[in-house]
């Protein structure tokens, strides 16, 4: 009984692998002949549709490598995101044309988290200028769907120069490329004109305020500190300690402290 059931067991376990590597095969075939589909019948004449579909053959070309030698779905998944990431090539290719994109992709595992281009950023790194946006255009003819370079996130748009290309030799070309994300993406990342300075504008306004309040705070425990100034001559008869009560709560702590240099100044 107990050998039954663990040859049933074992026959179910390859059924189901079998299964997952055929679903994952017919997956990664599938975008592939749909990528392959798209390059035969699109053609253009401008620099962005060129190069988005040149970039686009590449993956199809590398998808086609990656599905002959997959053996397993890992493998045949890494052939599908290849082919996916063509076809994001080819949605490109027809934004450049002028054309309907086509239907949304799957979104893209290497792009995950990356964010997009919203505005035109223009940077100078080294003597040469670089440009980048949410849009083709002449000036920025290479299109890149969104990824991770040396650990740095980069946002998917148009770019003047793949520079995540041409740096990824070693030395000079990895330290020109950080320089290169730095200019472009610090400090407001994926949207140039909203990020690092005025989220911290907005955080200096908000300690003003706050500032403010506990000034106001800091006010009326100075004016709690003369009642108990007031209460201390009467029954102790101490006026120095008591009036030390009153400068201490709404003099140098309640005015300094709470509205000035604590809440909304140097701090």
């Amino acid at each position: 009984m107990l050998g039954g059931a663990l040859v049933f067991w074992r026959w179910r376990s390859r059924s189901r692998r079998a299964t997952e590597l055929s679903d994952a095969r017919a997956e990664a075939q599938r975008w592939y002949e749909r990528l392959g589909g798209q390059l035969m019948n699109l053609h253009g004449d401008a620099p962005a549709v060129r190069q988005a579909l040149a970039d686009a053959g590449e993956r199809y070309n590398a998808a086609g490598s990656q599905l002959e030698q997959a053996r397993t779905p890992h493998q045949f998944a890494l052939a599908r995101e290849t082919a996916l990431e063509g076809l994001a090539y080819i949605r490109a290719a027809r934004t450049a044309m002028g054309i309907d994109p086509g239907p949304e992709l799957p979104p893209l595992a290497a792009a995950r988290g990356a964010g997009m281009l919203t505005k035109e950023r223009e940077v100078n790194v080294q003597g040469q200028t670089y440009r980048a946006g949410p849009q083709p255009g002449n000036q920025t003819p290479y299109y890149y769907p969104g990824g991770n370079w040396q650990g740095r996130p980069v946002p998917a748009g148009w770019y003047s120069t793949p520079w995540w290309k041409t740096a990824l030799g070693t030395g000079a070309g990895v330290l020109g490329g950080i320089l290169i994300a730095d200019a472009l993406f610090s400090p407001a990342f994926a949207d140039p004109g909203y990020g690092y300075d005025a989220g911290y504008q907005e955080g200096f306004n908000d300690g003003q305020d706050q500032g403010g309040d506990v000034g106001d705070q800091g006010g009326d425990v100075g004016d709690q500190g003369q009642d108990f100034g007031d209460q201390g001559q009467d029954f102790a008869g101490q006026g120095d300690y008591a009036a030390g009560q009153g400068d201490f709560g709404g003099g140098d702590f309640g005015g300094d402290f709470g509205g000035g240099d604590f809440g909304g100044g140097d701090w």
